[in-house]
C-alpha cells in the first residue's frame, strides 16, 4: 500500500530511521564498553523491544509491571522496574518474574523497604534493588549525602539485596540549549561518581550503577562510574529532542499522517489529527521553547496552534500553504505519548507501507482478572 492510501489520522514510523537510531545508540554504548537497558515506556511494543535486544541491549528498564512481564515473556534475562513497589499484587507479579529472571526494583524510602522485606520473607524469596539517587529532578530519589545512610538502613532487611544505585536525569528536559544539556549530564556523572565512590569506601559493592536519558546519553557515556544506560526516546526522537539539539528532523522516526479538512479562514486550516494523536505536550519540566503542538514536515513557517481531541488548527502567513485534501506529516512534540495513543504503528519504508507494529504493552492486565464490561451490565440487570 502506498502512503497516500493510508487512512488518516495515522501514527506512522519510518522503519529505516528507527533501525538507524537503534543501531547508532547501541554501537556507541559498545564502543565505550557500556550497556543499554532501554526504557520500554517510549514504545510499549514487544517488536521494538525485540529489535533493541537484537541490537545488543542486555536488559530493559520498565515503567509498568505489564512491561516487565512482557520482557519476561520475550526472554529478557535482566529486568529493572523503574520505581518502588508498594502494592501487594504488583510485588507478587515482580516475585513471579524473579523466579526465572534477574529482576531489580528501585527504592528510596525505609518504610517501603521494610514492607517489601516482609512480603519477600512471606514469599520465601529475596528481592534485588538499587537505591534511587536524586541527580536534580527532585522526583524519586535521595540526595547523595543521604545515600550511604539509606544503604546502612537496608542492611536491616535480610530479604533485600542492595546491588547498586540508579538515577534519572529527567530535569534535562528543562534545558534550552546543547550547552545546558552538557551541564546536566556532567551533574549526572559527578553525583553518581561520588555516590558510588562513597559506597565503595564504606564496603558496599555497587554491581549496578545505572542512569540515563536520551538527551544526556552521549555526554554521560564518558562516566567511569555509570555502566548501564536507560535511554528510551532514542528509538523515535521528537520535537523535544530537536529543541535540545539532540536530534534533527531526519532523525525522527515517529510521525502522524493527517489530512487537511477545511480552510475556514485565510491562513487557517483544520486537520483530522488532534490531542488523541499528538498529545498536548509543549515541552517538559519547564521547557517552554517549543511553539505549537508538532512540527509539520516541509512547512517550517506553519504552526499547529491548537488541538481539540480529534482535530487541530494550523496557521500560516502564506495563505496558499495548504489546500483541502492535502496530506501532512507531523512530528509530535513527545513521541512517547503519541505512540501510546494507538494499538499499532503504521510501518513505512519510504512511501510504501511495510505492515504494522503492534503497540501491545499498553493498558492494565487487571482486565484479565475481572468481569468484562458486558458481563458487568448483565450482572447489574439481574440485580
Amino acid at each position: 500500500m502506498r502512503k497516500e492510501e493510508v487512512q488518516t489520522p495515522a501514527i506512522a514510523v519510518d522503519i529505516d530511521i528507527l533501525e538507524r537510531n537503534i543501531e547508532t545508540y547501541h554501537k556507541l554504548a559498545k564502543e565505550h564498553g557500556k550497556e543499554i537497558w532501554p526504557m520500554l515506556k517510549t514504545h510499549k511494543s514487544t517488536e521494538i523491544m525485540r529489535r533493541q535486544i537484537e541490537a545488543g541491549a542486555t536488559g530493559v528498564l520498565c515503567g509498568t509491571i505489564d512491561e516487565a512481564e512482557a520482557a519476561a515473556e520475550l526472554g529478557v534475562k535482566r529486568i529493572m522496574y523503574a520505581y518502588p513497589v508498594a502494592n501487594k499484587e504488583n510485588l507478587r507479579r515482580i516475585i513471579e518474574i524473579g523466579k526465572k529472571y534477574d529482576v531489580i526494583i528501585r527504592l528510596d524510602d525505609a518504610d517501603t523497604a521494610a514492607w517489601v522485606d516482609r512480603e519477600a520473607r512471606e514469599a520465601h524469596t529475596t528481592i534485588s534493588c538499587t537505591i534511587i539517587v536524586d541527580v536534580g529532578l527532585h522526583r524519586f530519589g535521595l540526595l547523595e549525602e543521604h545515600v550511604l545512610s539509606f544503604a546502612n538502613t537496608l542492611t536491616q532487611f535480610p530479604r533485600l539485596k542492595m546491588r547498586g544505585i540508579s538515577a534519572h536525569a529527567g530535569h534535562v528536559y528543562a534545558a534550552t540549549s546543547p550547552e545546558e544539556v552538557q551541564r546536566y549530564a556532567q551533574d549526572e556523572i559527578d553525583i553518581l561518581g561520588r555516590t558510588a565512590q562513597a559506597l565503595a569506601q564504606a564496603g558496599y559493592k555497587c554491581e549496578l550503577v545505572t542512569s540515563g536519558t536520551t538527551p544526556t546519553f552521549r555526554d554521560a557515556l564518558k562516566s567511569e562510574a555509570i555502566g548501564i544506560y536507560h535511554p528510551g526516546n532514542y528509538v523515535f526522537h521528537d520535537v523535544i529532542q530537536m529543541s535540545l539539539g539532540v536530534a534533527k528532523a531526519g532523525d525522527c522516526a515517529l510521525y502522524v499522517i493527517a489530512t487537511v479538512l477545511s480552510n475556514p479562514r485565510p491562513g487557517e486550516w483544520m486537520i483530522d489529527a488532534g490531542s488523541k494523536c499528538l498529545g498536548l505536550d509543549l515541552g517538559a519540566h519547564g521547557n517552554d521553547s517549543i511553539k505549537g503542538h508538532g512540527l509539520i514536515k516541509g512547512h517550517p513557517d506553519a504552526t499547529l496552534v491548537s488541538l481539540s481531541e480529534e482535530v487541530g488548527k494550523i496557521v500560516c502567513k502564506d495563505e496558499a500553504a495548504f489546500a483541502v485534501g492535502d496530506r501532512l506529516d507531523i512530528i509530535p512534540n513527545h513521541a512517547c505519548s503519541t505512540a501510546n495513543m494507538t494499538d499499532h504503528l503504521i510501518a513505512m519504508r519510504g512511501e510504501k507501507t511495510a505492515g504494522t507494529i503492534p503497540v501491545d504493552i499498553r493498558g492494565n492486565k487487571t482486565k484479565k482478572n475481572v468481569l468484562s464490561v458486558c458481563s458487568w451490565f448483565a450482572e447489574s440487570a439481574r440485580d
